[in-house]
């Protein structure tokens, strides 16, 4: 059985999933970066999971600094989770992974769309390089070691 951690890994796609990487985990933070949802009973409701699987993954969440737990209504009891900008930070993975699901997932066309507040234009994940600007498509990129690379320290 697959573990919940990936010490042997040297990756930060393989740290990232320990923090995101169970089922319902993006289901949780894309309710809540696009859906407004904040309260147990929302994510609950919404996703329809089980109650102990929702506690322990927004206890995770706030754990590993991508939510924090805020009383509200006056009661000690009652909480909403917002997104710290740990949690912000994963509304490209969502909008990514949606992307590829509206192209391999769904028959019908896309079930959501992304649209910027400002213009109501669509907001699409695309892979740019970081100096000449170009779109770069992922058969023309490839992987370095870099600085954090044990490969560099041996």
């Amino acid at each position: 059985m697959l573990g919940k951690t990936y010490e042997r890994e040297n990756c930060s796609a393989a740290r990232a999933l320990e923090q995101v990487g169970e089922r319902w985990s993006l289901l949780i933070i894309r309710d809540a970066l696009f859906r407004g949802r904040r309260r147990f009973a929302e994510f609950q409701a919404s996703l329809g999971l089980a109650s102990n699987v929702l506690a322990a993954r927004l206890d995770a969440f706030v754990a590993a600094g991508l939510m924090e737990r805020c009383t509200y209504s006056g009661h000690e009891d009652h909480y909403e989770y917002l997104l710290t900008d740990k949690g912000l930070d994963l509304a490209p993975v969502v909008i990514a992974l949606a992307a590829w699901g509206d192209r391999w997932a769904a028959p019908n066309g896309a079930p959501i769309l992304y649209r910027h507040h400002g213009c109501g234009g669509e907001v699409d994940h695309v892979l740019v390089c970081a100096d000449c600007g170009q779109t770069v498509p992922a058969r023309a990129i490839e992987a370095q070691p870099g600085p954090g690379s044990q490969a560099k320290r041996e």
